[in-house]
């Protein structure tokens, strides 16, 4: 592969700058979803160069041509699809001592998002050294701007906050039966902890917008990542011997609708409801039943007809 190197530099260059640019732009976005220690960072970006030079180099091994080389990107690229894997055996490892869970849907969907980036990158460096080779610098230019901006937006996804309403709760206890609003939470027998719950704790209601967003909200991995995102930016007060504080996101099974309590260390319901509504929509969860009315009334017809 040197011998492509020379010939093919300004192409390979543009590529891998495009490419490198987009991780660091993308992960930039990971603070809600995975620890921002430096050494993850390290990790990341260093996988988003390598991602970058395969992306580039591809381009110079076609018009080698260079078969050679070509196979040796492809198996290259095949080695990315453990990144997923790695992700998620960290993810877990952390989850055990995690006061307040993300939950195996949430670990799942950060695994997939962190392989997808590098495909995204590859990608990016791609169609930027193709842009190089045949339209020059300033057409390169142009490819990567769109390119980094088509990452960005495709991997920005939805939140709970373009699929709910997510409005004020009341705090109160139907004996000693936690209440937002209308929802029972759970069982809090001790006095001294529903006076601190009253005092201290905040709640927020998701009403869904539609029968797809009902369906999500029913998803109960989709419920623990908007109890943990509440509790990574507002704080918990829980600790290890006090369950009573367990950031909780309970149904209404009658209409779908979701209570979320939480004992913030800051008492910021704006906060709080700006967090609920940052909380990324998951793929597992996501889910649209209201496409298969039309087949199911279909279906109806035909049975009817029979």
């Amino acid at each position: 592969m040197s011998n492509l190197i020379p010939e093919y530099l300004l192409v390979i260059l543009a590529g891998v700058v495009a490419g490198t640019v987009t991780r660091v732009i993308l992960l930039r976005i990971d603070y809600r979803q995975y620890p921002g220690y430096p050494h993850g960072y390290l990790g990341h970006l260093f996988l988003g160069f390598i991602a970058s030079v395969l992306g580039a180099v591809a381009i110079p091994a076609i018009m080698k041509p260079d078969f050679a080389a070509a196979t040796f990107l492809a198996l290259a690229a095949q080695q990315f699809r453990e990144i997923r894997n790695i992700e998620r055996r960290t993810l877990e490892s952390l989850e055990r001592s995690e006061l307040v869970r993300r939950g195996l849907d949430y670990i799942e969907g950060i695994a997939r998002t962190f392989e997808a980036r590098n495909y995204l990158v590859m990608g990016t460096a791609f169609v930027t050294s193709l842009a190089a080779q045949f339209g020059g610098q300033a057409m390169a230019f142009v490819v990567a701007i769109l390119a980094v901006l088509f990452s960005r937006y495709f991997m920005s996804g939805q939140v709970v906050g373009s699929i709910c309403e997510v409005v004020p709760a009341r705090i109160s206890f139907k004996g000693a039966i936690l209440m937002v609003d209308e929802i029972g939470i759970m069982n809090v027998g001790l006095k001294s902890m529903r006076d601190k719950i009253l005092k201290d704790g905040l709640a927020v209601k998701l009403i869904p917008r539609d029968g797809n967003a009902r369906s999500t909200l029913h998803d109960i991995g989709q419920r623990n990542a908007i109890a943990f995102t509440a509790s990574v930016i507002l704080g918990t007060k829980k600790d290890v011997d006090i369950p009573e504080f367990t950031p909780l996101a309970r149904k209404n099974p009658d209409t779908g609708e979701v209570g979320l309590y939480i004992m913030p260390v800051e008492r910021d319901l704006e906060q709080l409801i700006a967090a609920v509504k940052l909380t990324p929509v998951l793929e597992s969860a996501r889910s649209k039943p209201l496409k298969a009315g039309a087949s199911i009334k279909a279906a109806k017809e035909q049975v009817k007809s029979t």
